[in-house]
Protein backbone atom coordinates (compact mmCIF):
# COMPACT_ATOMS: atom_id res chain seq x y z
CA UNK A 1 0.00 0.00 0.00
CA UNK A 2 2.85 2.39 0.87
CA UNK A 3 4.56 1.62 -2.44
CA UNK A 4 1.36 2.35 -4.36
CA UNK A 5 0.92 5.63 -2.48
CA UNK A 6 4.49 6.59 -3.37
CA UNK A 7 3.89 5.82 -7.03
CA UNK A 8 0.68 7.85 -7.06
CA UNK A 9 2.54 10.77 -5.49
CA UNK A 10 5.18 10.64 -8.21
CA UNK A 11 2.49 10.72 -10.88
CA UNK A 12 0.37 13.47 -9.34
CA UNK A 13 2.96 15.75 -7.73
CA UNK A 14 6.32 17.31 -8.52
CA UNK A 15 7.96 17.44 -5.10
CA UNK A 16 10.47 20.25 -4.50
CA UNK A 17 13.52 19.51 -2.39
CA UNK A 18 16.02 21.80 -0.74
CA UNK A 19 18.49 21.92 -3.61
CA UNK A 20 16.48 20.81 -6.61
CA UNK A 21 13.39 19.18 -8.02
CA UNK A 22 12.86 15.44 -7.80
CA UNK A 23 10.36 13.04 -9.36
CA UNK A 24 10.48 14.89 -12.64
CA UNK A 25 11.54 11.94 -14.68
CA UNK A 26 8.02 10.59 -15.10
CA UNK A 27 5.95 11.56 -18.14
CA UNK A 28 2.79 10.01 -16.76
CA UNK A 29 0.19 12.80 -16.46
CA UNK A 30 -3.06 11.10 -15.42
CA UNK A 31 -6.00 12.61 -17.24
CA UNK A 32 -3.87 15.16 -19.08
CA UNK A 33 -1.83 15.22 -22.27
CA UNK A 34 1.75 16.19 -21.30
CA UNK A 35 2.16 18.53 -24.28
CA UNK A 36 -1.12 20.35 -23.75
CA UNK A 37 0.49 23.23 -21.91
CA UNK A 38 2.84 23.86 -24.86
CA UNK A 39 -0.20 24.65 -26.96
CA UNK A 40 -0.75 27.70 -24.78
CA UNK A 41 2.59 29.40 -24.88
CA UNK A 42 3.17 32.79 -26.47
CA UNK A 43 2.93 31.34 -29.98
CA UNK A 44 -0.81 30.84 -29.68
CA UNK A 45 -1.28 34.56 -29.14
CA UNK A 46 0.88 35.49 -32.10
CA UNK A 47 -2.07 34.62 -34.31
CA UNK A 48 -4.54 36.87 -32.48
CA UNK A 49 -4.82 39.96 -34.74
CA UNK A 50 -4.33 43.56 -33.60
CA UNK A 51 -4.07 46.98 -35.20
CA UNK A 52 -0.63 48.58 -35.61
CA UNK A 53 1.03 51.31 -37.68
CA UNK A 54 2.03 49.87 -41.05
CA UNK A 55 2.72 52.92 -43.19
CA UNK A 56 4.11 56.31 -42.19
CA UNK A 57 3.86 59.25 -44.61
CA UNK A 58 6.46 61.83 -43.62
CA UNK A 59 5.54 65.35 -44.76
CA UNK A 60 8.06 67.13 -42.59
CA UNK A 61 10.60 65.93 -40.06
CA UNK A 62 13.32 68.33 -38.95
CA UNK A 63 14.06 66.51 -35.69
CA UNK A 64 17.31 64.65 -35.09
CA UNK A 65 15.43 61.34 -35.42
CA UNK A 66 15.83 59.94 -38.93
CA UNK A 67 12.65 59.23 -40.89
CA UNK A 68 13.10 55.45 -40.86
CA UNK A 69 13.84 55.38 -37.12
CA UNK A 70 10.82 57.58 -36.45
CA UNK A 71 8.62 55.26 -38.51
CA UNK A 72 9.95 52.25 -36.63
CA UNK A 73 9.22 53.86 -33.25
CA UNK A 74 5.71 54.76 -34.32
CA UNK A 75 5.09 51.21 -35.53
CA UNK A 76 5.86 49.75 -32.10
CA UNK A 77 3.35 51.96 -30.26
CA UNK A 78 0.35 49.78 -29.27
CA UNK A 79 -2.93 51.15 -30.62
CA UNK A 80 -6.14 50.75 -28.62
CA UNK A 81 -8.53 49.57 -31.29
CA UNK A 82 -10.59 46.40 -31.43
CA UNK A 83 -9.29 44.46 -34.46
CA UNK A 84 -12.56 42.56 -34.72
CA UNK A 85 -14.13 45.74 -36.11
CA UNK A 86 -11.82 45.74 -39.14
CA UNK A 87 -10.90 43.56 -42.08
CA UNK A 88 -7.45 42.62 -43.35
CA UNK A 89 -6.28 45.02 -46.01
CA UNK A 90 -6.43 43.29 -49.39
CA UNK A 91 -7.20 39.89 -47.88
CA UNK A 92 -6.30 37.98 -51.08
CA UNK A 93 -2.84 39.57 -51.22
CA UNK A 94 -2.48 39.06 -47.47
CA UNK A 95 -2.70 35.29 -47.92
CA UNK A 96 0.19 35.38 -50.41
CA UNK A 97 2.44 38.15 -49.11
CA UNK A 98 1.20 40.04 -46.03
CA UNK A 99 1.00 43.83 -46.30
CA UNK A 100 2.84 44.06 -49.61
CA UNK A 101 0.21 46.02 -51.53
CA UNK A 102 0.33 49.74 -52.17
CA UNK A 103 -3.44 50.16 -52.27
CA UNK A 104 -5.04 52.99 -50.32
CA UNK A 105 -6.79 52.16 -47.09
CA UNK A 106 -10.53 52.27 -46.60
CA UNK A 107 -12.74 52.79 -43.59
CA UNK A 108 -13.15 49.03 -43.08
CA UNK A 109 -9.47 48.08 -43.07
CA UNK A 110 -7.45 51.14 -42.01
CA UNK A 111 -7.11 53.53 -39.10
CA UNK A 112 -5.45 56.87 -39.78
CA UNK A 113 -3.52 58.89 -37.21
CA UNK A 114 -1.77 62.23 -37.51
CA UNK A 115 1.22 63.52 -35.58
CA UNK A 116 1.81 67.23 -36.12
CA UNK A 117 3.82 69.16 -33.57
CA UNK A 118 6.32 72.02 -33.56
CA UNK A 119 8.66 73.17 -30.81
CA UNK A 120 8.85 76.86 -29.87
CA UNK A 121 10.64 78.96 -27.30
CA UNK A 122 8.91 80.14 -24.14
CA UNK A 123 9.31 83.92 -24.05
CA UNK A 124 8.16 84.01 -20.42
CA UNK A 125 10.90 81.68 -19.16
CA UNK A 126 13.40 83.04 -16.64
CA UNK A 127 16.70 84.12 -18.21
CA UNK A 128 18.78 82.11 -15.77
CA UNK A 129 16.72 78.94 -16.29
CA UNK A 130 18.34 75.94 -17.98
CA UNK A 131 15.37 73.58 -17.65
CA UNK A 132 14.02 72.55 -21.08
CA UNK A 133 10.57 72.16 -19.55
CA UNK A 134 10.59 75.89 -18.79
CA UNK A 135 12.48 77.11 -21.84
CA UNK A 136 10.48 75.36 -24.59
CA UNK A 137 6.96 74.42 -25.59
CA UNK A 138 6.31 70.98 -27.12
CA UNK A 139 9.93 69.89 -26.83
CA UNK A 140 8.86 66.35 -25.93
CA UNK A 141 6.82 64.41 -28.47
CA UNK A 142 4.61 61.84 -26.76
CA UNK A 143 2.19 59.25 -28.05
CA UNK A 144 -0.64 61.42 -26.71
CA UNK A 145 0.04 63.82 -29.59
CA UNK A 146 -1.16 61.18 -32.06
CA UNK A 147 -4.73 62.02 -33.07
CA UNK A 148 -7.21 59.86 -34.92
CA UNK A 149 -8.26 61.16 -38.35
CA UNK A 150 -11.42 59.32 -39.51
CA UNK A 151 -11.35 57.81 -42.98
CA UNK A 152 -14.48 57.84 -45.11
CA UNK A 153 -17.56 57.32 -42.95
CA UNK A 154 -15.70 55.99 -39.88
CA UNK A 155 -17.32 58.72 -37.79
CA UNK A 156 -20.69 57.12 -38.53
CA UNK A 157 -19.40 53.54 -38.31
CA UNK A 158 -17.76 54.09 -34.91
CA UNK A 159 -19.69 56.91 -33.20
CA UNK A 160 -18.44 55.96 -29.72
CA UNK A 161 -14.94 54.96 -30.75
CA UNK A 162 -11.90 56.17 -28.85
CA UNK A 163 -9.07 55.06 -31.10
CA UNK A 164 -5.77 56.13 -29.59
CA UNK A 165 -2.43 54.78 -28.33
CA UNK A 166 -2.71 52.51 -25.31
CA UNK A 167 -0.35 54.73 -23.31
CA UNK A 168 -0.18 58.51 -23.57
CA UNK A 169 3.31 58.90 -22.14
CA UNK A 170 5.44 56.98 -24.67
CA UNK A 171 8.29 59.32 -25.64
CA UNK A 172 8.77 59.46 -29.42
CA UNK A 173 11.29 62.26 -29.96
CA UNK A 174 12.87 65.41 -28.48
CA UNK A 175 12.63 68.73 -30.30
CA UNK A 176 14.26 72.14 -30.08
CA UNK A 177 12.83 75.51 -31.23
CA UNK A 178 12.15 75.50 -34.96
CA UNK A 179 12.09 71.70 -35.26
CA UNK A 180 8.82 69.98 -36.12
CA UNK A 181 7.30 66.63 -37.04
CA UNK A 182 4.39 66.25 -39.44
CA UNK A 183 3.49 62.66 -40.32
CA UNK A 184 0.42 60.65 -41.26
CA UNK A 185 0.09 57.01 -40.15
CA UNK A 186 -1.99 54.15 -41.48
CA UNK A 187 -2.78 51.33 -39.06
CA UNK A 188 -3.80 47.95 -40.44
CA UNK A 189 -4.83 44.59 -39.06
CA UNK A 190 -2.12 41.96 -38.68
CA UNK A 191 -0.77 39.13 -36.53
CA UNK A 192 2.40 38.74 -34.49
CA UNK A 193 3.60 35.92 -36.76
CA UNK A 194 4.09 38.55 -39.49
CA UNK A 195 5.67 41.23 -37.27
CA UNK A 196 6.25 41.64 -33.54
CA UNK A 197 4.42 44.99 -33.52
CA UNK A 198 1.14 43.09 -33.95
CA UNK A 199 1.75 40.85 -30.92
CA UNK A 200 -1.03 41.48 -28.37
CA UNK A 201 0.82 40.05 -25.34
CA UNK A 202 3.89 41.16 -23.42
CA UNK A 203 4.42 37.84 -21.63
CA UNK A 204 2.50 34.57 -21.63
CA UNK A 205 3.56 31.86 -19.20
CA UNK A 206 2.25 28.95 -17.20
CA UNK A 207 3.12 27.21 -13.95
CA UNK A 208 1.93 24.21 -12.01
CA UNK A 209 -0.44 24.73 -9.11
CA UNK A 210 1.52 24.85 -5.82
CA UNK A 211 0.71 22.28 -3.16
CA UNK A 212 1.96 23.07 0.36
CA UNK A 213 1.50 20.63 3.24
CA UNK A 214 2.42 21.14 6.88
CA UNK A 215 3.76 17.83 8.14
CA UNK A 216 3.54 18.84 11.81
CA UNK A 217 1.77 21.57 13.78
CA UNK A 218 3.73 24.84 13.66
CA UNK A 219 3.07 27.14 16.59
CA UNK A 220 4.02 30.49 18.16
CA UNK A 221 7.36 31.95 17.01
CA UNK A 222 7.89 29.16 14.50
CA UNK A 223 4.48 29.95 12.98
CA UNK A 224 5.41 33.61 12.55
CA UNK A 225 8.74 32.70 10.98
CA UNK A 226 7.03 30.23 8.68
CA UNK A 227 4.60 32.90 7.52
CA UNK A 228 7.51 35.17 6.54
CA UNK A 229 9.04 32.40 4.43
CA UNK A 230 6.15 32.44 1.95
CA UNK A 231 4.43 34.99 -0.24
CA UNK A 232 1.77 37.16 1.45
CA UNK A 233 -1.52 35.32 1.89
CA UNK A 234 -0.09 31.81 1.67
CA UNK A 235 0.28 31.07 5.39
CA UNK A 236 -2.34 32.20 7.88
CA UNK A 237 -1.89 32.31 11.65
CA UNK A 238 -4.86 31.33 13.82
CA UNK A 239 -5.28 31.73 17.53
CA UNK A 240 -6.28 28.34 18.94
CA UNK A 241 -6.51 27.93 22.71
CA UNK A 242 -4.11 30.79 23.28
CA UNK A 243 -1.52 29.52 20.80
CA UNK A 244 -0.57 30.89 17.40
CA UNK A 245 -0.99 28.06 14.91
CA UNK A 246 0.03 28.25 11.26
CA UNK A 247 -2.15 26.89 8.46
CA UNK A 248 -1.99 26.96 4.69
CA UNK A 249 -4.55 29.54 3.56
CA UNK A 250 -3.93 29.85 -0.19
CA UNK A 251 -1.07 27.86 -1.71
CA UNK A 252 -1.87 29.27 -5.17
CA UNK A 253 -0.26 32.60 -4.23
CA UNK A 254 3.16 31.10 -3.52
CA UNK A 255 6.08 31.66 -5.89
CA UNK A 256 8.16 28.79 -4.43
CA UNK A 257 11.19 30.77 -3.35
CA UNK A 258 12.10 27.85 -1.04
CA UNK A 259 13.04 30.31 1.67
CA UNK A 260 11.74 27.81 4.23
CA UNK A 261 14.61 25.42 3.42
CA UNK A 262 17.12 27.93 4.78
CA UNK A 263 15.75 27.44 8.31
CA UNK A 264 16.87 24.23 10.02
CA UNK A 265 13.93 24.28 12.40
CA UNK A 266 11.32 24.59 9.64
CA UNK A 267 12.50 22.76 6.56
CA UNK A 268 11.43 19.34 7.84
CA UNK A 269 7.98 20.58 8.82
CA UNK A 270 6.83 21.51 5.32
CA UNK A 271 6.41 19.63 2.08
CA UNK A 272 6.43 21.69 -1.13
CA UNK A 273 4.99 20.17 -4.28
CA UNK A 274 3.18 21.04 -7.48
CA UNK A 275 0.09 19.41 -8.94
CA UNK A 276 1.17 17.90 -12.23
CA UNK A 277 -2.09 18.19 -14.12
CA UNK A 278 -3.20 21.63 -12.90
CA UNK A 279 -1.71 24.51 -14.88
CA UNK A 280 -2.01 28.18 -14.07
CA UNK A 281 -1.63 30.34 -17.16
CA UNK A 282 -0.65 34.01 -16.91
CA UNK A 283 -1.20 36.32 -19.85
CA UNK A 284 0.02 39.93 -19.75
CA UNK A 285 -1.67 42.07 -22.36
CA UNK A 286 -0.05 45.08 -24.02
CA UNK A 287 -3.35 46.89 -23.40
CA UNK A 288 -4.76 46.57 -26.90
CA UNK A 289 -7.29 43.97 -25.74
CA UNK A 290 -8.14 42.71 -22.23
CA UNK A 291 -6.37 39.45 -21.29
CA UNK A 292 -9.64 37.49 -21.05
CA UNK A 293 -10.52 38.53 -24.60
CA UNK A 294 -7.07 37.48 -25.82
CA UNK A 295 -7.49 34.02 -24.29
CA UNK A 296 -10.96 33.53 -25.78
CA UNK A 297 -9.74 34.64 -29.21
CA UNK A 298 -6.73 32.30 -28.96
CA UNK A 299 -9.07 29.43 -28.08
CA UNK A 300 -11.18 30.17 -31.16
CA UNK A 301 -8.05 30.11 -33.34
CA UNK A 302 -6.92 26.79 -31.83
CA UNK A 303 -10.38 25.30 -32.31
CA UNK A 304 -10.34 26.44 -35.93
CA UNK A 305 -7.00 24.73 -36.50
CA UNK A 306 -8.28 21.53 -34.93
CA UNK A 307 -11.38 21.61 -37.11
CA UNK A 308 -9.30 22.15 -40.26
CA UNK A 309 -7.11 19.21 -39.28
CA UNK A 310 -10.17 17.01 -38.80
CA UNK A 311 -11.52 18.14 -42.17
CA UNK A 312 -8.22 17.20 -43.78
CA UNK A 313 -8.40 13.75 -42.20
CA UNK A 314 -11.93 13.28 -43.46
CA UNK A 315 -10.89 14.26 -46.98
CA UNK A 316 -8.13 11.65 -47.13
CA UNK A 317 -9.40 8.66 -49.19
CA UNK A 318 -9.52 5.41 -47.26
CA UNK A 319 -7.72 2.47 -48.81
Amino acid sequence: MAAKRGTDEMRDRVVLGEFGVRNVHTTDFPGNYPGYEDAWDRRRFEEVPTMAVEKVFVYNNTSIVQDEILAHRLGLIPIRADPRLFEYRNQEAHAILPFSGDEEGTEIDTLQFQLKIKCSRNAQAAKESSDPNELYFNHKVYSKHMTWVPLGNQTDLFPDADFRPVHDDILIALLRPGQEIDVLMHCVKGIGKDHAKFSPVATASYRLLPDITLLQPVEDEAAEMLQKCFSPGVIEIQNIKGKKVARVANARLDTFSREVFRHEGLKNLVRLARVRNHYIFSVESTGILPPDVLVSEAIKILMGKCQRFLNELDSVPME
